[in-house]
């Protein structure tokens, strides 16, 4: 006959095998630092997974994503060449690999340091992940659809609670018509933040098109939303003077900015 003591840790163990660990519902997280620098990204690996995007589905592998929005903290060592000596921006190093001058401040003066990048045109963006990559050793890249898409669902139907928006994304009705810090609106079940809102992100669809994803804080209620994937409009450059328009700036796409994917 069992003891009572011996009846108790069997029924625990019994009960304890059909347990959920805690440990294995966390996100794992990392952070990258850009040498020479303190500026560091921040990133959450997402979980293997399927999606269906357009129809068709898509396996995700476990990538790391960025947990928000490139910032100017990040984005102004790239464009403004700060990696760089003041010998070799002088002597023009690597100058057309970067950014073109821009024809009035990127940031709009809507704020600056922690904020999100913005205006940033699709192949810039293509660079940008290029110089990252380099810069850091790791292999960096923009997310695909599907991979961004998934990530802003986070193991959900992608359907958003509208009465708490207000909570989770930067929009029209309390957005102010401008940019706002990263990381203060709730993160999403992933730990993932300002996935909808704020600056909508680039992501690149299977025919190699970008769409910038998740809506912006110009956008109303009901397109700020997972499926929300815009192609390029000659509206986000309507005010450049440059005739092909520039491959580096969007002069009225202050909306437009990046979330960065790195693959190990």
């Amino acid at each position: 006959m069992r003891s009572r003591s011996t009846t108790l840790s069997l029924i625990t163990a019994f009960v304890a095998s059909f347990a959920i660990p805690l440990a294995a519902a966390e996100p794992k997280t990392a952070t990258d630092e850009i040498p020479k620098t303190t500026v560091k990204i921040d990133l959450v690996q997402l979980p293997p997974g399927k999606v269906t995007v357009g129809g068709k589905e898509y396996d995700i592998k476990p990538i790391w994503i960025g947990k928000t929005e490139v910032t100017w903290d990040e984005y102004d060592i790239y464009w403004q060449r700060l990696d760089l000596k003041p010998e070799e921006v002088a002597k023009g190093v690597d100058a057309e690999n970067r950014p073109s001058k821009p024809y009035a401040p990127p940031d709009r003066g809507f704020g600056h340091a922690g904020y999100p990048a913005g205006s940033i045109c699709f192949a810039e963006a293509q660079k940008y992940v290029k110089w990252l990559s380099k810069i850091t050793g790791h292999k960096y890249r923009l997310p695909t659809e599907a991979e961004w898409t998934y990530a802003c669902r986070a193991g959900g139907d992608g359907k958003v609670d509208k009465s708490a928006l207000k909570e989770t994304a930067w929009y029209s009705a309390n957005g102010e018509d401008k940019t706002h810090p990263v990381g203060k609106t709730k993160p999403n079940a992933w730990g993932l933040i300002d996935m909808l809102g704020n600056v909508a992100e680039w992501a690149v669809r299977p025919d190699g098109v970008g769409v910038a994803c998740g809506g912006s804080f110009q956008d109303d209620a009901e397109d700020i939303n997972c499926e929300n994937h815009a192609e390029y409009t000659p509206a986000w450059q309507r005010d450049d003077p440059q005739d092909p328009k520039g491959k580096s700036w969007l002069s009225n796409g202050a909306h437009i900015g990046i979330r960065v994917v790195r693959e190990d």
